[in-house]
């Protein structure tokens, strides 16, 4: 198994596990199960450890598909720079799950505070990854290429159309005046 394979394969998890911890986290607080709550921050704890594999193998997925014909390097790095937001968001998560669950089995005065605190940071955490996974995602799909990406995509290839051209005229006048 190469570092592609492992990066597709784990990829999905802070985004799934995120959701779920969400989910937890807010029965969890709405029951006002200590339990629950210490659950989800298990799950945000363990997602946050997942992304670091997943962060490491992205090096060697983009190794491995930079050069695939029909590959964008302009997605490649979007997906790149958008990650690196992501693992700052998901480690700052999992330090505060991990708090917060100190926080609960410990019986400290913020541990409410601490909670939605969490609970709004795992929020904005699964919204970046679900951008990231989506840029991942258009790298190799392109069905799912945003209609702003593709348009853009076609004024390149008419600009560089206009300059060929361009650059066609300017050579074959060069070569006329060499007559």
């Amino acid at each position: 198994m190469d570092a592609t394979h492992l990066h597709l394969m784990l990829t999905h998890f802070p985004i799934v596990g995120t959701i779920l911890g969400i989910g937890i986290l807010i029965y969890g607080q709405f029951s006002k199960k200590n339990e629950i709550k210490k659950v989800a921050f298990a799950i945000f704890i363990l997602m946050s450890l997942l992304t670091i594999p997943v962060y490491l193998t992205g090096d060697g997925a983009e190794e491995t598909v930079e050069h695939i014909a029909g590959v964008s390097e302009n997605l490649i790095e979007r997906h790149e720079e958008f990650a690196e937001n992501a693992i700052v968001f998901m480690a700052f998560l999992g330090i505060l799950s991990l708090l917060s669950f100190i926080a609960i089995v410990r019986k400290y005065s913020f541990e409410k505070t601490a909670t939605i605190v969490a609970l709004s940071v795992s929020v904005v955490t699964f919204a970046v990854f679900v951008q990231v996974g989506n840029l991942g995602g258009q790298i190799r799909h392109s069905e799912i290429q945003s209609k702003d990406y593709l348009n853009t995509l076609e004024i390149i290839k008419n600009v560089k159309g206009v300059d060929n051209e361009k650059q066609k005229k300017t050579k074959k006048d060069h070569d006329d005046d060499d007559d």
